[in-house]
């Protein structure tokens, strides 16, 4: 039910963080998978790490907030493997600062990144899954798509825009056997809030206090709801937001 062997999964951003944990876990699933990301040496790396596991897995350098890049993206894959069944839409960043002080090209910088390119992969990927019979699209949330923070309203708004785009094109590629879902990560350890902690006074201790785990998040704790959303064990699930938090949401 969980087996992903013969299956291609393109991860955007999917070099660091909780797109290599997501990755790994497709890849240990059985799946061959592609990283996409700006930054060709850093893939590089990654690719390297899962094929010393002797898992599979190529890379293609794309930006994908640019729609000629996403068009050469998918074309690349295509070339080299014949098909696409998963889609995890990752890549995202963000810019600390009080909607007051945001400069209108910061918020575009991070709309663009966080929620037009999952509009870009998503569109391209489509009619390729359409034409083999369906697939997994996985984008990637936040909590703050549940609650607010301050220091973040063009983040939190980005990944708002990500779960209702995930149920809108959940409705509409049913018919086509396309499954949609949104991953809503908790306080995870990467590099992404690593920075948040040093800009932010008392997040570690917060997060710490409130989580009812007792621990932030790793990248590998992304792992398994990966798999679970790109395999049959989840055809009939669509449309969802899946908080992995350690009880964050709930406390």
């Amino acid at each position: 039910m969980f087996d992903l062997t013969g299956k291609v999964a393109l991860v955007t951003g999917g070099n660091g963080g909780i797109g290599l944990g997501m990755a790994g876990g497709l890849a240990r699933a059985g799946a061959t998978v592609v990283l996409a990301g700006r930054n060709a040496e850093k893939s590089a790396l990654a690719a390297q790490g899962l094929r010393t596991e002797g898992r599979s897995c190529d890379t293609i350098e794309a930006d994908v907030t640019d729609e000629l890049s996403v068009a050469h993206l998918f074309q690349e894959l295509m070339l080299r493997q014949g098909r696409l069944d998963i889609l995890v839409n990752n890549a995202g960043g963000t810019i600390r600062k009080a909607a007051h002080e945001l400069e209108l090209e910061e918020w575009r910088q991070v709309m663009d990144t966080n929620l037009t390119s999952a509009f870009l992969c998503c569109r391209a990927a489509h009619a390729l899954m359409k034409e083999s019979g369906g697939g997994k699209i996985i984008n990637i949330g936040s909590m703050l798509s549940i609650f607010g923070a301050p220091y973040a309203p063009v983040y939190g708004a980005s990944k708002g825009g990500v779960v209702q785009f995930t149920r809108s094109i959940a409705t509409a590629w049913a018919p086509d056997r396309i499954q949609a879902n949104a991953v809503l990560p908790g306080w995870i350890d990467t590099e992404l809030t690593r920075g948040a902690r040093e800009q932010v006074a008392g997040l570690h201790e917060k997060v710490l206090a409130r989580t009812p785990a007792g621990r932030w998040g790793a990248p590998a704790d992304l792992a398994g709801i990966a798999v679970f959303l790109a395999s049959s064990a989840s055809d009939f699930i669509t449309g969802t937001a899946i908080p992995v938090d350690g009880g964050y949401s709930i406390a």
